[in-house]
C-alpha cells in the first residue's frame, strides 16, 4: 500500500482528478440517482451485508457532517501549537441507526453540509491546504488529504449507487 492510500484509502477512486469538481458535482449526481430509483430500489440491499441506496445516502450525510468538523478542526488549530487529532468513527455502528432516515432528509442534509464545506474550501489558501492533522487510524496527514479523501469517498459511493441503479 502506498503512503497516499494509507492516509487516504479512497485515493484510487480519485485517480488523479482534482477534488473540488468532484465535490461540487456530487450533490446533483446523488439527486439524479435517487430520483431515478423506486422506493423499493432505494430500500433494497444489493447483497447480504451491503447497504441499500437509502443507507448509502444516510452514510454520505453522516460523513459530510464528520468532514465539516474535521476540516474546521484542522484549520482552527493554532499553527504554533501541536496539530489536532481528528476523531475516527465506526461507520457500521452509525449505520445501525439508518432505518430512522429517509432519502429526502439524507439528501437535504448532505447538500446543505456540502455547500457549507464548499464555501469553506473556496477560501482556503495554499498554505492552509498543507496544514497538518492526525487521524488515529491512518496517521498524520494534511488538510489537502482530507479534501481528497472526501472526493474519493464520493466517487466510491457514486459508483455503488450507479451499479445498483443499472441492476
Amino acid at each position: 500500500m502506498s503512503p497516499t492510500s494509507e492516509l487516504n484509502p479512497y485515493a484510487p477512486y480519485l485517480a488523479g482528478q482534482e477534488p473540488l469538481p468532484v465535490l461540487t458535482a456530487t450533490p446533483g449526481r446523488l439527486d439524479a440517482l435517487a430520483c431515478g430509483m423506486t422506493r423499493e430500489q432505494l430500500d433494497a440491499s444489493p447483497a447480504p451485508g451491503k447497504w441499500s441506496p437509502r443507507e448509502i445516502l444516510a452514510h454520505l450525510a453522516d460523513c459530510e457532517v464528520v468532514f465539516c468538523f474535521r476540516l474546521r478542526q484542522t484549520l482552527a488549530a493554532p499553527v504554533d501549537l501541536p496539530h489536532p487529532v481528528i476523531q475516527p468513527f465506526d461507520q457500521e455502528r452509525w449505520a445501525q441507526r439508518y432505518a430512522a432516515y429517509d432519502v429526502p432528509s439524507a439528501l437535504a442534509l448532505f447538500r446543505a453540509a456540502r455547500e457549507w464545506n464548499l464555501r469553506l474550501l473556496g477560501g482556503v489558501s495554499a498554505s492552509e491546504m498543507e496544514r497538518v492533522t492526525t487521524h488515529p487510524e491512518r496517521g498524520t496527514m494534511t488538510f489537502r488529504t482530507i479534501v481528497e479523501t472526501m472526493a474519493g469517498h464520493d466517487i466510491n459511493h457514486l459508483q455503488q449507487l450507479e451499479a445498483i441503479a443499472k441492476a
